[in-house]
């Protein structure tokens, strides 16, 4: 399958690129707007026994008219979207996707752009008899894998809290952080105690305990799960997540941001990226290269007990990013070996197992562990659930 990875020598496209260029059911296009990156980091990915055909470099601008005709020539057959930030995207990108016949997927975490993204173009993805999944990220394809493991059997589902805890050292991108900074200080409808209320976006960090790390103080972010999950999940009657930076100052500072944005006093925070993504680098000393993920849930077991679980993942050596990447890869193999995936445009939740993720941890050596908080002892130790 000739695949297309528009943004292939970016933070996140770049790890996708490696770990399909090794498929032999792929063909790869490494694209973007500047030709000779493209074909510089394609000539990195170079050939193996497996797949002797090495990875093209392609320029591609999404923006330039005629996209769709541009996909034709280039005969892809599956267009992989890493390009963000998504928050405030259109859908040029899936439309021109759609019109040349090929299947879509993208890492988007924005929540209108994954939450609309079905209705928007659902029918155009049927007539043209392919395949579209927004969210093949962290979230929400990861989360929900976790979340359906976690609670599989169970009688209620009655709170998700997630947190995302990157390590300080880990390569991030710029629009990333654009991305995140978006919704600084600005109102995030949450589902809690079974109805919709306000709270500010990065806002009053809240204490979260890991198994494998020491805790941080994580703060709330404007993600599609927020939306999808109560709709997911009936009789869920709460849904949170936050993300926890190593550094503490760093954590402070975007609450402070959150305050000055609130004030009116910083109008448009996502404008401070490249200032702060070259900041950031100052805070490097004073972290580690050790990041994760907790996702708690709370409800009724099988049996009609109180329950609450809890997934943990730790990520060493700055391998942290690979995670958001994973869900696109694994998707991209299957479209690849021919696996069926349903017709029309979907959000990623319930996509994918958690069974499948976990070769893909093990590649990059980072470790799991399920803890059944309910069975707490006397020390407030949480007991592992195998």
């Amino acid at each position: 399958m000739k695949t297309l990875v528009l943004g292939g020598y970016g933070n996140f496209g770049a790890r996708i690129c490696r770990a399909l260029a090794a498929d032999p059911h792929i063909e790869l296009l490494v694209a973007g707007r500047d030709a000779q990156r493209a074909a510089a980091f394609a000539e990195t990915l170079g050939g193996n026994a497996r797949n002797p055909r090495n990875a093209r470099g392609v320029r591609v601008d999404v923006q330039a008219h005629g996209f769709a005709d541009t996909l034709r020539q280039l005969g892809a057959e599956l267009v992989i979207h890493t390009a963000g930030p998504f928050q405030g995207q259109d859908y040029r990108v899936p439309q021109a996707v759609a019109e040349a016949g090929a299947h879509c997927i993208d890492l988007a975490d924005g929540r209108r752009f994954v939450c609309d993204f079905p209705a928007a173009l659902d029918g155009i993805f049927r007539t043209a008899g392919r395949t579209a999944v927004s969210g093949a990220s962290t979230v929400p394809a990861l989360s929900s894998a976790v979340v359906d493991h976690l609670t599989a059997g169970w009688q209620a589902v009655r709170s998700i809290d997630i947190c995302i805890a990157p390590a300080q050292g880990a390569p991030r991108g710029e629009a990333t952080l654009a991305g995140v900074l978006a919704y600084c200080g600005e109102p995030v409808r949450v589902w809690q105690g079974g109805r919709w209320v306000e709270q500010l976006g990065w806002a009053n960090p809240t204490r979260v305990e890991f198994a494998r790390m020491k805790p941080r103080r994580g703060a709330l972010c404007d993600i599609p799960d927020l939306e999808l999950f109560p709709a997911r999940y009936a009789g869920v009657q709460s849904v949170m997540f936050r993300a926890a930076l190593e550094v503490g100052l760093a954590q402070h500072a975007f609450a402070f941001m959150a305050f000055l944005r609130r004030a009116g006093l910083l109008p448009a925070p996502h404008k401070l990226a490249p200032l702060l993504h070259s900041a950031g680098r100052v805070f490097d000393a004073m972290g580690s290269a050790l990041g994760g993920m907790v996702v708690r849930v709370e409800g009724t077991d099988a049996q009609g007990k109180p329950a609450r679980r809890a997934w943990h993942i730790a990520a060493d050596d700055n391998h942290g990013p690979e995670i958001p990447c994973m869900a696109a890869i694994l998707l991209a193999r299957r479209l690849a070996r021919g696996d069926a995936l349903p017709r029309g445009a979907h959000a990623c939740a319930g996509l994918l197992t958690l069974h499948e993720f976990e070769p893909e941890f093990a590649r990059w050596g980072m470790v799991t562990d399920i803890v059944d908080e309910a069975a707490t002892d006397a020390q407030g130790h949480g007991a592992p659930a195998f």
